[in-house]
């Protein structure tokens, strides 16, 4: 039978599930996802809590961070930490404190990251290509490298990047940093997909394409501005070149990340799933 997964305020039904699952598959599990204050991170914070998981947010901003507990109600099912995604040490204490006060990390997804100081190579700037790296791959080595201890011991275990469908169409001019740390993030996911598959753990990037977040609406202007063009019309170009003709919502990459977490994924591993409406061609 399918699964009906209870909705949270401001986000519809998720169904997810196998033959025998009880309601809520995520009971027990401890769910840690970094930039999750608003945007995709957010949609799949709700996600997974409304499967039974108990997820910790996180953000650089403690006021967003109660904002949005306030604003999704859940309870005790429902914590943040503050952690900026640049800094090795607040990714591993982000880390270390959920395992402390929740005994464990079954389920990370991966989703702070981001770039800035668009330009095209020859003008990049050493400050923008290092952050991109730093936001959006190293954030992600340091948060797996810490919570795969944790996996290893329950012998069960969820790994869940938010990549980008620029990782495999380049799309964008005068993106490069951000393309490029993308596209690593591809080749980590599967690195410990192949490392860790026999020990029930699985790895996955999930690739959305153009998805208007409040940091797509910061980037992509300046990234539009970069290109010459404007805001709009630098949307207009992702919806134009899907199949779908139009850009993707944060709850389709949330139901993505879901399957991904949930017993029904335990088979895909080392996979790119695209939520690009058909704008890749793999």
């Amino acid at each position: 039978m399918t699964i009906s997964i209870r909705s949270v305020t401001g986000y519809p039904s998720f169904n997810c599930g196998l033959k025998g699952e009880k309601m809520n598959e995520l009971d027990g599990k401890v769910a840690v996802v970094t930039g999750s204050t608003r945007g995709i991170g957010r949609a799949i914070a709700e996600a997974l809590l409304a499967a039974g998981a108990t997820v910790v947010l996180s953000g650089r901003s403690h006021a967003k961070g109660q904002q949005a507990l306030d604003e999704i109600g859940a309870g005790a099912d429902a914590h943040f930490i503050a952690c900026d995604a640049e800094s090795q040490t607040d990714v591993e204490e982000l880390i270390d404190q959920s395992v402390a006060q929740f005994g464990t990390v079954d389920i990370l997804v991966n989703n702070a990251g981001g770039s800035d100081g668009f330009a095209l190579v020859h003008e990049l700037s050493d400050e923008a290509w290092n952050r991109a790296l730093n936001w959006s791959l190293n954030s992600a080595f340091w948060a797996t490298r810490r919570a795969l201890p944790s996996m290893l011991a329950n012998k069960w275990g969820r790994v869940i990047f938010i990549s980008s469908v620029e990782s495999k169409a380049a799309m964008t001019p005068a993106a490069s940093h951000y393309i490029t740390s993308k596209h690593a993030l591809n080749g980590f996911a599967k690195a410990v997909a192949r490392e860790y598959g026999t020990e029930g753990i699985t790895s996955n990037a999930i690739c959305p394409g153009a998805v208007e977040t409040d940091m797509m609406k910061d980037a992509g202007k300046s990234a539009a501005e970069a290109m010459g063009i404007t805001y709009q019309q630098f949307l207009d170009n992702y919806a134009k070149d899907s199949m779908i003709k139009r850009i993707n919502t944060v709850e389709e990459v949330a139901a993505m990340a879901l399957l991904l977490a949930s017993p029904a994924g335990g088979g895909i591993t080392g996979a790119m799933m695209n939520v690009d409406g058909g704008t890749s061609s793999w």
